[in-house]
């Protein structure tokens, strides 16, 4: 086969069937959607080249500047067609979580505006948001950019079901469950506007992954209301995917189909288990599932290892957060805002350890705060206990979420350690209306401004 254009490769992946002696499930016929077999490596070829296409021959005539904001696939693909039509091209993000995915678009030439204080607990009160930014940088000067918008950009749906739902459409006489991971959530609701054409009976599953456990690519509860083409009503169910469970699922596909699939893959096969297992009836018809595989596993080795350094003949990761239980984060103890005031006169002082990114930081923090980013402070905790055990501690996060699975471990190794309840979004209510409660008129909360 010859081709004159590589965007003429984008598309018509294939389906494999994964053999029941893989996955187990009774009654069922899997089949995983190969989206990594796209020129560029991901299902986000199609996202890309249908935001581009039809404005291409003008963006060129204008001289304008592609602007996204990325934190990986997409710009991979973005960057790619553009540098084919001497098109500049600059993203805007806080989640590039592999070394890969920026050395890649280094490697392309791409312009990275890399905003510092990467967070699995989003912040109300953070300027360091990339949407924010990128608006800020086109309002500047408008006629320069073409923002592509893939979080609001209804080309982005528009690509999957004209080209992944249409593929699986011709392949498949009918598909019962579809499972796809929620980013952007393009890819899923696209495929699945086309599959729920074919069968009206299809139930569409998304993925998401768990609080504090960074996938590529795939969004917690708590990060989906910022995106717009996210739509919940139109899940029959979404379930929550553990990195671990991801990373497992992914060395199945790799080890025993030859799928060298990146986690989010794992965590879509990982979704398949878990929602079937956990039906309370078995399935008495077979019934046809198909996943999506959406990259490569190539883009993601040092994130792999980071979380699984025995797989690369180094020593076992050491017992972190990801061995918290869940009810030991709910239990974790937690301090109001108004009796952390208190705490804050004490001799000896409380440590205020803050979590959050350093520009969230740096524009306001508690006074005598420290900050150690989460990443950072997670890091840390391969080489010991980075605090005393003589001291009181309480960490502080954007919304009290990360904080307190940090205090729950803490406390596991016999620290004081505590959580801001509400986080510094609660803090800076209460420095805001301080001045108006007379038993805070004499004490009002510290509130560093930069």
């Amino acid at each position: 086969m010859i081709v004159k254009d590589i965007t003429q490769l984008i598309g018509n992946t294939p389906l494999l069937e994964i053999d029941q002696s893989v996955h187990g499930l009774k009654n069922i016929n899997l089949f995983a959607k190969l989206e990594l077999l796209n020129p560029f490596g991901s299902v986000k070829d199609k996202t890309a080249w249908n935001m581009l296409r039809h404005d291409l021959n003008d963006i060129k005539a204008k001289s304008q500047t592609v602007i996204e904001s990325s934190s990986g696939n997409t710009a991979k693909a973005l960057q790619m067609i553009l540098s084919m039509h001497q098109i500049p091209f600059k993203i805007v993000t806080n989640r590039i979580l592999v070394k890969e995915v920026k050395q890649i678009l280094q490697l392309l030439g791409t312009e990275i505006e890399e905003l510092p204080g990467q967070s699995q607990c989003l912040d109300p009160t953070d300027p360091n948001d990339p949407q924010f930014i990128v608006e800020q940088i086109i309002n500047s000067d408008p006629e320069k950019y073409f923002h592509t918008s893939q979080y609001t950009n209804i080309r982005n749906l528009e690509a999957h079901t004209v080209m992944t739902g249409e593929e699986i459409a011709q392949d498949l006489e009918r598909v019962d469950y579809f499972f796809g991971g929620l980013g952007t959530t393009g890819s899923t609701r696209g495929t699945g506007i086309r599959l729920k054409e074919q069968n009206p009976k299809l139930k569409n599953i998304g993925i998401i992954s768990s609080k504090g456990q960074p996938l590529p690519g795939i969004r917690n509860v708590d990060e989906m209301y910022e995106v717009g083409l996210f739509e919940s009503g139109f899940y029959e169910d979404i379930v929550e995917v553990k990195l671990n469970e991801s990373l497992d699922a992914m060395l199945t596909l790799i080890r025993s189909c030859g799928i060298l699939s990146g986690p989010t893959g794992g965590a879509s096969f990982a979704a398949v288990l878990k929602y079937f297992r956990s039906m309370d009836e078995e399935l008495v018809t077979q019934q046809n599932i198909v996943f999506i595989v959406c990259d490569r596993v190539e883009w993601y080795l040092s994130y792999i290892q980071k979380y699984r350094p025995e797989l690369f003949g180094m020593a076992p990761k050491k017992a972190g957060l990801s061995a918290i239980s869940e009810a030991a984060v709910d239990s974790s103890p937690e301090l109001s805002p108004h009796i952390a005031i208190e705490w804050l006169e004490q001799t000896p002082r409380p440590l205020v350890v803050d979590i959050r990114g350093q520009l969230a930081y740096k524009s306001s923090h508690i006074d005598q705060s420290i900050n150690i980013p989460a990443n950072t402070l997670e890091d840390l905790l391969n080489w010991g206990i980075p605090f005393s055990a003589n001291q009181k501690i309480f960490f502080v996060c954007p919304v009290g979420e990360q904080s307190r699975r940090f205090a729950a471990y803490f406390n596991s190794k016999g620290l004081n350690a505590w959580s801001l309840k509400g986080g510094f979004a609660a803090w800076k209510i209460l420095y805001e209306t301080a001045s108006h409660l007379p038993n805070l008129n004499n004490n009002q909360p510290a509130l560093i401004l930069a």
